[in-house]
């Protein structure tokens, strides 16, 4: 069957848009209608007359990617990919937010095929759609526009641009230039307290262009898609900057009794408002999901119309992928070339780099082995390892460039990561403060929920800092993060630990969190023969003793510490076991049985970081650590006067066995 695209028809598709996106929320008595339905017109334009797709081949590389930053508004995400062909049916739509359904309250990526990111949390997916843009263009750039060549497009909505992060990350995408970044501003004026006039009364248009952003005011053109098509055009075609189209929608149109409401946010169209809505655009009134044949032929003809730009990029792309296959597979992969890790360091007793350190000679030593790697760091990059010795910093002249300044951003560095890890093709890194995570923890959250695929380097990870003081010394921060599932959490105890980390970074899947330090610390007696491994398990025995009679477990620069302490208990006699443990959360996934191989059931178990001791019963009978604040003083003094010494660690384990005893 082929349909002609008429107006007509094209209206009724745009009306059945509508109808689904208030019949899914009302069937799972939930909310968010009255964006989907002012934004139909504008995702009717964008699926059938601009995206480059096809919904056979979602992962196809050189695809157009589409973000919903309004990720309130998924039904609309939904219904468009249940229209054009991506695999979700009808009765998915009719499980919206249910219990294991492809259609849950907001898009997940991974989840449901077609969504690129997770969105929600307003103002992530902005700055998403960046990290996407500068992955793009890292591409063009490193293998050519026979390779890639495809364009970020975004809806976003007043709460996004509200939010904080869109400032960064707008400011950043007009630094970097990004020219294959168009946003469409859903600008209705309103939210769910009541008129955006409440709280907001920005000059968005001026706002943008100070970022060096191109702005098309299309003013009341929500419902004319012949404008829209146009102003879509017009922005891709802009080579030198971002985008933004702003366009002044109404909240639940057509509805009679809720367009403009601040209702429509939420759950506010019953049966007999759909029913009267549904009369206004003419179709059945007390027909749910409501999907003509001729509609869904209409959107799945497009969906299919993108096999022909994706077979001439298969046959026009293979020669270059051929001539580099390994360097292509290991960018798509955020992987490295075979023997990749050869050249990562080895260090020996006469080294006592900071951990920081360490980690800067790794990345120095991976480049050019890890294909895709992009380094960067938000105003500190010499100061948390993240440099790229003799590599090109990337701008809008040099969109090739491995290093990335991202100036003091860190809440948008942290979504731009994740952005550019789910683009694909690159492997980001960058880094801060650890104190400064609590910045980044929307989007790392994110990164865990979607498997994106990046490196969170955290540098100064404890009262050590000094000087700078409490504002600067964390204390609940490596412990925080260690509560967010599915992120890899790895403290190294020196450089031989930092570089099996950067190990099980590369040659993993998800996120990774590097906790690194500011000071110097030894290397371990064993780590260069058994970090390796025991990094990659989570946890590993540094000193042994066979029948211990205390097992000291500790972590970065801590690990030197409770050596120095069980030499202080041997020589009195106490049977000592040293274990280093990098990552929790690599060692849970070992099994019980390796875990009691190193901390046997019966023996008292003492752990030593300077953290927050919350959370360390689940290992250890006895706690050294930190549960305040720090002070300004020289980091060595800060650690020794807060008990994080061997002589005050000797003395919780004697009496810990003496207790047992």
């Amino acid at each position: 069957m082929t349909t002609d695209l008429t107006p007509d028809l094209e209206r009724l598709g745009i009306d059945v848009i509508r109808g689904l996106a208030m019949d899914a929320p009302r069937r799972a008595n939930s909310g968010h209608q009255g964006t989907a339905m002012a934004l139909a017109p504008a995702a009717h334009v964008l699926w059938t007359r601009v995206l480059r797709y096809d919904a056979s081949a979602p992962h196809w590389p050189d695809r157009d990617r589409f973000i919903l930053s309004c990720g309130h508004a998924s039904i609309l995400q939904y219904s468009m990919l249940y229209l054009t062909g991506y695999g979700l049916e009808l009765e998915d739509l009719e499980a919206f937010r249910q219990w294991g359904s492809l259609t849950p309250g907001h898009p997940e990526r991974g989840h449901t095929v077609g969504i690129e990111v997770t969105t929600g949390p307003l103002g992530q997916g902005f700055a998403n759609g960046v990290g996407m843009a500068i992955a793009e263009q890292n591409l063009r750039a490193r293998f050519g526009p026979d390779v890639c060549d495809h364009h970020v497009h975004a809806f976003v909505s007043d709460g996004d641009l509200e939010e904080g992060i869109s400032h960064e990350a707008a400011s950043l995408a007009g630094h970097l230039g990004l020219g294959r970044l168009v946003y469409l501003y859903d600008d209705n004026h309103v939210s769910i307290d009541g008129p955006t006039e409440l709280a907001l009364s920005d000059d968005a248009p001026a706002r943008f262009r100070s970022y060096g952003w191109h702005v098309l005011e299309l003013g009341e053109a929500g419902e004319d898609l012949d404008a829209l098509e146009a102003a879509f055009h017009e922005a891709r075609s802009v080579e030198d900057r971002p985008s933004l189209i702003i366009v002044r929608t109404h909240i639940g149109t057509p509805s009679p009794d809720h367009t403009d409401d601040p209702a429509a946010h939420g759950l506010a169209f019953g049966a007999d408002d759909i029913r009267r809505t549904k009369e206004v655009m003419g179709l059945p009134p007390d027909e749910e999901f409501h999907v003509p044949a001729e509609v869904l032929e209409m959107y799945r003809s497009a969906g299919r119309r993108g096999s022909v730009p994706r077979e001439d990029w298969e046959q026009r792309s293979a020669p270059v992928i051929a001539a580099r296959a390994a360097e292509w597979e290991a960018s798509l992969g955020a992987s490295g070339l075979p023997g990749w890790d050869d050249a990562l360091p080895t260090f020996g007793p006469e080294d006592s780099p900071a951990t920081r350190q360490a980690s800067q000679q790794c990345l120095t030593a991976m480049i050019g082995g890890v294909p895709g790697l992009l380094s960067g760091g938000a105003d500190l990059i010499g100061n948390t390892g993240n440099a790229l010795p003799g590599r090109p910093v990337l701008s809008r002249e040099v969109p090739e460039g491995e290093l990335i300044h991202f100036g003091i951003r860190e809440h948008a560095m942290g979504a731009v990561l994740v952005g550019a890890a789910d683009h694909g093709g690159v492997f980001p890194v960058a880094g801060t403060f650890l104190v400064f995570s609590d910045y980044m923890r929307g989007a790392v959250r994110l990164a865990a929920l979607s498997g994106s695929k990046c490196v969170f380097v955290w540098s100064h990870d404890s009262v050590g800092v000094g000087e700078d003081g409490p504002t600067h010394q964390p204390v609940e921060h490596v412990m925080s993060l260690r509560l967010i599932p599915d992120l890899t959490v790895i403290r190294p105890a020196d450089g031989n630990e930092t570089a099996a980390a950067w190990r099980v970074a590369v040659e993993g899947e998800g996120p990774v969190a590097l906790i690194l330090s500011r000071q110097g610390t030894p290397t371990l007696p064993t780590s260069a023969a058994r970090a390796r491994d025991g990094v990659a398990r989570g946890a590993y025995t540094v000193l042994d003793a066979d029948d211990p009679d205390v097992v000291l477990v500790a972590t970065g620069t801590e690990v030197a510490v409770a050596l120095e302490a069980a030499s202080s208990l041997s020589a009195g006699g106490t049977s000592v076991r040293v274990v280093s443990m990098p990552s929790w959360e690599l060692l849970r996934s070992q099994g019980t049985e390796y875990r009691s191989s190193l901390l046997p059931d019966g023996v008292p178990v003492v752990s030593v970081e300077a953290g927050t001791t919350t959370g360390w019963a689940e290992y250890a009978d006895a706690s050294v650590g930190i549960d305040r604040f720090g002070a300004s003083a020289p980091g060595s003094t800060v650690l020794r006067e807060l008990g994080i010494n061997p002589e005050h660690v000797a003395e919780v384990a004697a009496g810990l066995v003496a207790s047992r005893s």
